[in-house]
């Protein structure tokens, strides 16, 4: 089935029931689909159809859902964009996804015309707003088409999201995303998350709905569930809390920064959250004790997920009875893990010849299930290396214990999580490398009580050469988003080797870490 045929069944039976809100904009279903439909026609007008891939690259807006569920619609694929990422990143991704057309919100009009030479298979540059010009205008497009659009036939296997996320190289690497994938995901959904979920829900939208919050947003469409999107660009705790209070939301995502924002904050007495029925919370470490903290104030709501784009939001999870403040020292422990397999989902521990390791013993997480994603576009060489043996590997150092309770210990691709954001040490690495005070550096995560890991540069630095932290951090700017800088920056005559002179990020992180209930 076109996954875009869920907002096109819930248009038809539920046609008056609140779709979006965001601000003083209201949609319903019946016009979130016709505003979805002649886009689709719009896109097809323009030469682009099933098989193209368009790029999505805006804040939080209702036209976000609407440009996801037009690409659905049409059989393209749905290439959304972190708006973190500096203008030289998102050019990569829109030329490596030979994205035929970007559908960018007016904060990067400059931006992506800056970058206009850099991506040259992107014949149409369609903005929310603007000036007229190179850009098409949105609302101009939508109103020269008809409301009429028949869903196009897809087989399952057919891209619907190309997800990109870091590589290794230093290079994102774009997760092929099924139809297939996102309707196991979202059937997955109300299994699991919220069982009898129907149109009466609300889900927040507070994060990025290029990553977690518009994944969650298919289930929500797919039962005509009303989608609130936060009137705001940034993560603002007291007005996550006035607006779930105003519109008696159910559930959200969100990275477990944003759940520690919420609880230190003061509206957390001031407003009334007992709506709350799912805050689903997934993206990075939550550490024990801050874990606790939410559910003494949040009240029993909270999931735990763990996912990546390669098996979007659904490996493990830590349902809502796990969240015990007064349980047995079994049922405590389990606090600090991510959960079990899904209820479609196969979880394993491999060791380095692949072969199954029992419980309680330490290797990496493999899962397989419908979820997984088709490959990596356009690199076999990754896919064949992530899917061997007809595993996910995840690159993430675990183990299971007796009941199936999946710890995570460590990353073997050594990527850090901050603030839900993955970053990759070797793009940093190969930014602050070229400073030409740098002889080596290693960038590593270290626990922060905001952001749960904050980026780290250890540096030994050139004989007779002096640059301080500041001026490397400042170094980075013209080259990563602003949320991969180091936030800190530790000086050191050499850095830790193997005997093969690899360097050992482990032992960098040790001391970083120790006395920590999780490690990453």
């Amino acid at each position: 089935m076109n996954i875009g045929t869920l907002l096109t069944k819930s248009a038809r039976t539920f046609p008056n029931n609140p779709a979006i809100i965001h601000g003083t904009r209201r949609f319903t279903y019946a016009e979130f689909n016709a505003r979805a439909n002649r886009l689709a026609n719009a896109l097809k007008r323009l030469g682009i159809g099933r098989g193209d891939n368009v790029a999505l690259l805006q804040y939080n807006y209702p036209e976000m859902l609407e440009a996801m569920f037009a690409c659905f619609k049409a059989g393209c694929g749905a290439v959304p964009i972190n708006f973190r990422l500096h203008p030289s990143e998102y050019a990569f991704i829109i030329d490596h996804s030979e994205a035929k057309a970007v559908v960018l919100s007016p904060e990067f009009n400059e931006g992506v015309l800056g970058i206009r030479d850099r991506i040259p298979r992107a014949g149409h540059l369609i903005t929310l707003n603007g000036a007229e010009g190179e850009l098409l205008l949105y609302e101009q497009l939508l109103a020269a088409e008809s409301d009429r659009w028949d869903d196009v036939e897809v087989m399952p296997d057919d891209l619907a999201w190309l997800f990109y996320t870091s590589g290794t190289t230093g290079l994102p690497k774009g997760a092929m995303l099924t139809h297939r994938n996102l309707l196991a995901m979202t059937m997955n959904f109300y299994a699991d998350i919220c069982p009898g979920f129907g149109p009466q829900d609300v889900i927040l939208h507070a994060a990025p709905m290029s990553h977690g919050s518009g994944l969650y947003a298919l289930p929500n469409i797919g039962k005509a569930a009303t989608n609130v999107i936060l009137a705001s660009k940034s993560f603002d705790a007291e007005l996550v809390f006035r607006t779930i209070e105003e519109y008696r939301v159910t559930n959200m995502f969100a990275a477990p920064t944003m759940v520690k924002l919420m609880v230190d904050s003061p509206a957390v007495a001031r407003h009334d959250h007992s709506s709350l029925r799912a805050v689903a919370y997934g993206g990075g470490p939550m550490l024990v004790e801050d874990l606790k903290q939410a559910i003494r104030k949040l009240g029993p709501c909270l999931v735990q997920l763990f996912g990546q784009a390669e098996s979007p939001m659904t490996i493990t999870y830590l349902p809502h009875r796990d969240h015990v403040l007064d349980g047995t020292p079994e049922r405590m422990k389990r606090l600090a893990s991510a959960g079990f397999a899904r209820t479609d989902v196969e979880v394993k521990i491999f060791g380095p010849d692949d072969a199954e390791f029992s419980p309680g013993k330490m290797g990496e997480i493999v899962t397989r299930s419908e979820l997984v994603m088709g490959g990596y576009w356009r690199n076999p060489q990754a896919t064949t290396d992530t899917l061997r043996t007809g595993w996910l590997h995840t690159g993430d150092i675990g183990y299971l214990d007796e009941c199936g309770y999946l710890y995570i210990m460590d990353r073997s691709k050594d990527m850090i999580i901050s603030g839900g954001e993955n970053v990759y040490p070797r793009e940093v690495e190969e930014v602050l490398i070229r400073h030409g005070a740098v002889r080596e550096v290693a960038v590593i995560g270290v626990p922060d009580p905001r952001w749960g890991e904050a980026i780290k540069a250890v540096v030994a630095l050139e004989p007779e050469a002096f640059v301080t932290a500041e001026e490397l951090i400042d170094f980075c700017k013209d080259h990563v988003a602003s949320y991969k800088k180091p936030k800190t920056v530790d000086f050191v005559p050499e850095l830790p080797k193997n005997n093969y002179g690899k360097i050992m990020k482990r032992e960098l992180r040790a001391k970083y870490w120790e006395e920590r209930d999780r490690k990453v």
